[in-house]
């Protein structure tokens, strides 16, 4: 009598997903995302390489009147994807976090959705080495990830300081795919199996 044995799972969370060109879908050309939660049944990234048009972290602060709101560093908000627009999260350096509301992802990232988060942000004593505030995030059902990475629309990274949260944007995708030892000038639109 045959069995099902469980099928291997290998989480992709704290790695980068690099769009392939002609990844068919507007929202994600040229995206650099972080994998922040990767399970069997459901996975959440945050694109890193899109600013959210006409926002800025003070605004954002000023608006939801964090304390220190004043002090925050000149910096971009990022567009981490098309789901829930409107929620926050701060990815930052595991040197700083909240218990019960830090998502640790590997040993040196962690994301929080919290007020505390943002006003860290503005505090040189206590905040986070590296943080970024990102509003919306990128999320996949069942199997949809792994079925994108079948079909050749994603490369898989390391992620590095810089590509998460340095502001030149504009190079990010470039950038993270030279990691790989790839050039983007020499990869193909269309993708598919060989």
């Amino acid at each position: 009598m045959a069995t099902d044995a469980p099928t291997r799972f290998d989480s992709l969370a704290g790695r980068l997903l690099v769009a392939m060109p002609g990844i068919g879908d507007p929202r994600f050309e040229h995206a650099v995302i972080l994998v922040c939660a990767h399970q069997r049944d459901h996975a959440m990234g945050l694109r890193l390489d899109r600013p959210a048009p006409g926002v800025d972290l003070a605004g954002v602060l000023s608006k939801l009147n964090v304390e220190g709101a004043e002090n925050a560093p000149i910096q971009t908000v990022l567009a981490g994807g098309p789901v829930d627009k409107e929620r926050g999260f701060v990815l930052h350096t595991s040197d700083w976090s909240v218990a019960d509301a830090s998502l640790m992802i590997g040993d040196d990232l962690a994301i929080t959705a919290t007020k505390e988060a943002l006003a860290a942000m503005t505090d040189p004593d206590i905040a986070p080495q590296r943080a970024i505030l990102v509003l919306g995030y990128a999320g996949w059902g069942e199997g949809q990830l792994e079925e994108e990475l079948t079909d050749n629309v994603w490369l898989t990274a390391e992620p590095s300081l810089d590509v998460l949260f340095d502001q030149d944007h504009r190079s990010k995708w470039r950038r993270a795919l030279a990691g790989l030892g790839v050039d983007a000038a020499m990869l193909s639109a269309h993708a598919g199996r060989a």
